[in-house]
């Protein structure tokens, strides 16, 4: 059985709905940030990066949310998740998916995560302050250049879509308003009614 490690309000949310769309047997386990439990010995043996999302399978552990959305999309052919045979649109998908790990939510992290980046408070400071700016830069490059409407690819639900529904949901909390981005307003409001979305919000919230 599939293990997913995961800790409420992070990207762990995506591959956590992913598994759900698939129709997946999966067990998820709460990592507890509040008390440092990504730290401790037992969750390093899973994880040595000391994050989530942490996907244990039976061939190993994979980490990474665009590896792990990869890997379902690919384990479940045929579901609402599974990833296109063509290996053009599995390309755009993963091009997508990866300047959402790789830009914007390294644009979101500097809120809170700024001591990876600088130990000066007056740097860290600097670096907050432009979270607002950074976060509002990268969903304008979305919302006009790469979202192709009504889900991230065009007409088929895809991987790309509970990330992109992840990630929007951390606007509100960066100071940016998601009124300024009406497809993607549209797309987190839409992917709120989907009943995979709402199983596992009701999950992580309880």
């Amino acid at each position: 059985m599939l293990k997913l490690y995961y800790t409420p309000a992070t990207c762990s949310l995506a591959s956590h709905i992913a598994l759900e769309e698939a129709g997946a047997v999966y067990e998820a386990e709460k990592v507890d940030f509040a008390t440092q439990q990504q730290r401790s010995p037992e969750f390093l043996r899973v994880n040595p990066k000391g994050r989530v999302p942490a996907l244990v399978t039976d061939r190993g552990t994979i980490t990474e949310t665009p590896a792990i959305l990869a890997y379902i999309g690919q384990s479940f052919p045929g579901s609402a998740i599974a990833v296109p045979e063509d290996a053009f649109e599995f390309a755009r998908i993963q091009s997508f998916n990866s300047y959402l790990c790789s830009t914007v939510h390294v644009a979101h992290a500097h809120k809170r995560r700024g001591s990876r980046w600088a130990d000066d408070p007056a740097v860290i400071e600097a670096l907050t302050l432009k979270v607002a700016s950074n976060m509002g830069d990268c969903f304008d490059l979305i919302e006009n250049t790469m979202f192709a409407s009504p889900w991230v690819m065009g007409e088929t639900y895809s991987i790309a879509d509970p990330y992109l529904f992840t990630l929007a949901g951390w606007l509100e909390g960066d100071g940016v308003d998601p009124a300024r981005f009406p497809k993607v307003l549209d797309h987190r409001q839409r992917m709120a009614e989907r009943p995979a979305v709402k199983k596992v919000l009701a999950a992580v919230k309880g």
